[in-house]
Order: structure tokens, then C-alpha cells, then sequence
């Protein structure tokens, strides 16, 4: 069986995702097997699998970074929240169904096997096993029936290292705070603290750091600082969210990405930040659009009442304004969705009833109870648009549908692509298109080889500027670099032959 470590943290986004992911590739390089595990993840943004079965993207970036392929075992209860007081309930990468906060809470400790037999057997196949928690240990009322935090660890007989952020200011009142209210016997698996997101002069930290292991009786063992590492974020807490400015000189190309209440799989884009001379905004209303060349709408988990949300502030207006006007619009899955014109919901998935798209495409799309869940590789059919390239290069497009909604095309309206699903090899045709107007329910679309390249081309060429040399590596191939570059800086500022020891060492029975 796998030795298994467990990274905490004070709160919610300290950085416990990418210490996890750093820990994987350390021990990867270091010649171990090494899996990303956590219990329960509550995100919107998803993947799926090989199998068709769907998990928290956190886990698939740790997983890349392990240099393994995700797997469900990895993070066997997703939670997608629905609205402020509900989620839908993954287990095992497929729905269980819809509940309130207190209806799951009550229901929970019924998942225990379900979370410890993955864990199990995925530790039956590696060396080491590295465990996310969620949140923070310390939620006094949530501990009875914790299944994530110190509960998992003590399922797992996992040590603990605790992840604080500096950054937020009171680093060591998160730390020794959240140590004091633990239960005796959790404070003793706790056997490393981490001051992440650390910026400027460590000597000055240093005598602070002394007082830190005095009062908690824990090892400091690391202080890294906030490093700029392009890695896949989990959820709406993602800084890159927060860009909504234009204020690059060297910027040829804006996109702007609205940026929905219930936005889900907002990585879509992230390949697009990659391409030197591209601004990928993040915006919430008209005074942030500006005037970009291409206007995103990403995925969402409840599509009707995010375009209703747009409908009330504007932005829908906006939209139709600059796609009269000629502009790119591309709408992704909820986002392509909203782009016809008529969305129903007779069995009151989101909710009930049937509301007017934004009718920029000749689409209508009705939601079902069943969730179409594939990984699917596709041609493009853009013969006679913007886009001509992606289909006289024969780009291949690769990534996954994850959706509630069937769409379909009406007179004015072409597919956009020819997917093959790679589970079952059937073929079918996706999305959608019309003059400059571009949709369609792949997540990924974007990902694959030059593809992204070849969109920033024809947008600069539609625009008038030189683009200058974009890059020739894969989008693949710079997250490889990323996670080098995350596992090079861990090993320099974290003391990773004590971790190895508190590995080794385990807890104390």
C-alpha cells in the first residue's frame, strides 16, 4: 500500500491545490508512482475522463502533474453548486442528484465507502498517494461528520502538512489558530506548516517564524513565495478572474470572456493567454467589454438564469450590438446555448418553463435529466468563414461535452464540427455557426495543436496587425513546463527531506 501525506490549509484558496500539485511532481521526478486525492470537491470546473465519468479539474492538473492520466478514483464526490443553497452531487464521476446544503450534509457519511475505496485502491497501485483537503479543519461546525479534512486523514492515516497564506495578512494568527482548534489527537497528525504566497525579505520573517513553532509545537517546514505559475486554477476564486482591465502596451488582440455568475470550465481560455500580444479579460459588465475583438461566453451550471442576469445588466444588449456590427462572438456549451433562440426546461433541471435566447443562432435547445458526459476528438467545418484555417490545416480539435441540453440546428445554421466520441467511436456533428457567430459544446476546443494560434491569426488579419511569431509549442507541452517550474521552485524554498521523513514517519497509531 501507497504511504499517503495530506496538505490543509487555513481557508479556501491558500494554495493547497498547488502544493499538491508540486508534491506529485516532485515525487515523480524523484522515480515514485505517485496519485492526487480528494475526498470531496465542491467546483464548477469539471472534466471527463477517458471512461466518460466526471471529476474536479483540480485533480486532473494534479494528476498531469504526477504525469498520469485523471482518473474518478481521484476525487470520487464532486460537488457543482446549483445555486447559493444546493448542489448537484457527483459520485463516482456520475450524478447522484440535486440537494440543499443541509439535505447532503445529513447524507454525506453515507459516501464513506465510496471515498475509501477509491482511496484504497488507488493506493494499492502507487508508492505515494497526496491528499487535498478542502477548506479548512477548523469549521468546529462541520467536524462531526468531515469527510475531507481531518476526517480523511485519519480514514487515510495520512500526516498533515498546513498550508497558511501570507498574503491575506494574519498568517500566523490562520496557523496557530486553526492548530488550537483541532482535537488533541488531530493537532498531532498536523507535523509541517507552510507560509505560502510569501513576498520580500525572509530574514524578516524569520523571528516570527521561531514564535510560530513555539506556540504550536509544529515544524515550519517551508515559506514559498508567491510564484507566478500558469497552472490550471480550480474554481471562481481564480485570480486570473479578477483581469478585467486592458492596460498591456503589447497587447494585439482582446478577448474578452464574460465572466457569468455560475461560469463553469473557465480554463477554456487559458490557452489563449499563452500566445504572446493576447489579452484574455474577464468581464462582468458594460463598463469592463470595452471594444475586444473576440467576446467569449463560457460555460455555466445554471444557463437560463445567467442569461437573464445578462439580460438585466446589459450585457446581452452589448453582445447583440457588437455582433451586428460584425464582432466574433463564440459561445462554449451553456454559452453556445445562450446564443439561440429558445431555451426549454419542461422538467425543471435549472428551471422550469422556456425563456427566449439571444437568438444569434438558429438553435434550439431543450434540457434533459440525462447529462451527456465524453471525451471527443473532431474536424472542423468552418469552410467559408474567419476560421477557414482550421479546416484547410486539418486542425484537430480534442476535449470533452459535459452538458444537460440537446441543441438543434434550424434553417440559416451549419455544425461547427464532426466529433468522434473515443469511448464508443461513433461520429456526430457539434455546435454551430453562422456569418461570425460560433458555437459549440466542446470544452477544450481550444487546446489542441495551433488551434488556438490559428484563431488569434485570423482575428489579427480581420484587425489589420502583425501578430509576430506566436510559439511553436503545444499547449501541452507549456503546462509540462509550468509544472517543472512549480516542482523546481518547491524544492528550493520547502525543506523536502523532512516532508520525505514525515512521509516515511506516518502517525502515530
Amino acid at each position: 500500500m501507497a504511504k499517503a501525506i495530506m496538505v490543509q490549509g487555513t481557508m479556501s484558496n491558500v494554495g493547497k491545490s498547488l502544493i499538491t500539485a508540486g508534491l506529485c511532481r516532485i515525487f515523480k521526478q524523484d522515480g515514485y508512482k505517485v496519485a492526487p486525492f480528494k475526498s470531496q470537491n465542491m467546483a464548477l470546473n469539471s472534466f471527463i475522463t477517458e471512461e466518460g465519468m466526471e471529476m474536479g479539474r483540480a485533480q486532473v492538473m494534479q494528476a498531469e502533474a504526477a504525469g498520469i492520466a485523471p482518473d474518478v478514483r481521484m476525487n470520487p464526490i464532486l460537488l457543482k453548486p446549483t445555486n447559493d443553497v444546493g448542489s448537484q452531487v457527483i459520485v463516482n464521476g456520475e450524478v447522484l442528484g440535486t440537494m440543499s446544503a443541509r439535505d447532503y450534509f445529513a447524507f454525506k457519511h453515507k459516501l464513506v465507502p465510496d471515498v475509501m475505496k477509491a482511496f484504497c485502491e488507488l493506493s494499492a497501485e502507487n508508492d505515494i498517494i497526496v491528499i487535498e483537503g478542502a477548506g479548512s479543519p477548523a469549521e468546529v461546525n462541520l467536524k462531526d461528520e468531515d469527510i475531507v479534512n481531518m476526517g480523511m486523514a485519519k480514514m487515510a492515516k495520512a500526516p498533515v502538512l498546513l498550508v497558511g497564506d501570507i498574503d491575506r495578512g494574519g498568517v500566523f494568527a490562520q496557523l496557530i489558530g486553526t492548530v488550537s482548534l483541532l482535537e488533541e489527537d488531530e493537532q498531532k497528525m498536523v507535523k509541517g506548516l507552510i507560509i505560502n504566497k510569501f513576498r520580500g525579505d525572509k530574514t524578516i520573517l524569520d523571528p516570527g517564524i521561531a514564535i510560530l513553532e513555539e506556540k504550536s509545537g509544529i515544524d515550519v517546514v517551508g515559506v514559498a513565495p508567491y510564484l507566478h505559475i500558469d497552472v490550471e486554477d480550480e474554481d471562481s476564486l481564480s485570480e486570473r478572474l479578477e483581469f478585467c482591465g486592458n492596460g498591456n502596451a503589447a497587447t494585439l488582440i482582446d478577448i474578452a470572456v464574460i465572466r457569468l455568475p455560475r461560469i463553469s470550465n473557465f480554463t477554456d481560455l487559458n490557452v489563449m493567454e499563452t500566445i504572446p500580444g493576447v489579452s484574455v479579460r474577464y468581464v462582468k459588465n458594460l463598463q469592463e467589454l470595452k471594444d475586444p475583438d473576440m467576446i467569449v461566453l463560457p460555460g455555466s451550471k445554471n444557463t437560463i438564469s445567467d442569461l437573464l442576469w445578462m439580460r438585466q445588466n446589459g450585457l446581452e444588449a452589448a453582445l447583440l450590438k457588437q455582433a451586428g456590427a460584425g464582432k466574433v462572438i463564440f459561445g462554449i456549451c451553456g454559452g453556445f446555448q445562450m446564443l439561440g433562440e429558445a431555451l426549454a426546461d419542461p422538467m425543471g433541471i435549472e428551471t422550469s418553463g422556456e425563456v427566449r435566447g439571444m437568438g444569434l443562432l438558429p438553435i434550439d435547445t431543450v434540457f434533459l435529466e440525462k447529462k451527456t458526459r465524453s471525451r471527443v476528438t473532431g474536424s472542423f467545418l468552418t469552410e467559408g468563414t474567419l476560421f477557414d484555417s482550421l479546416k484547410d490545416r486539418k486542425l484537430e480539435a480534442e476535449g470533452y461535452e459535459i452538458h444537460m441540453g440537446q441543441s438543434t440546428l434550424k434553417a440559416g445554421a451549419k455544425h461547427l464540427l464532426t466529433l468522434t466520441d473515443a469511448v464508443t467511436g461513433q461520429t456526430k456533428q457539434d455546435g454551430a455557426y453562422k456569418g461570425n457567430i460560433f458555437g459549440s459544446y466542446v470544452h477544450g476546443i481550444f487546446d489542441g495543436a495551433g488551434i488556438g494560434q490559428a484563431i488569434i491569426q485570423a482575428l489579427a488579419d480581420k484587425k489589420g496587425v502583425q501578430m509576430g511569431d506566436m510559439g511553436s509549442m503545444t499547449y501541452a507541452e507549456y503546462k509540462e513546463t509550468q509544472y517543472d517550474l512549480l516542482a523546481d521552485s518547491l524544492r528550493e524554498y520547502l525543506d523536502i527531506d523532512k516532508i520525505y521523513r514525515i512521509l516515511e514517519a506516518g502517525i502515530d497509531e
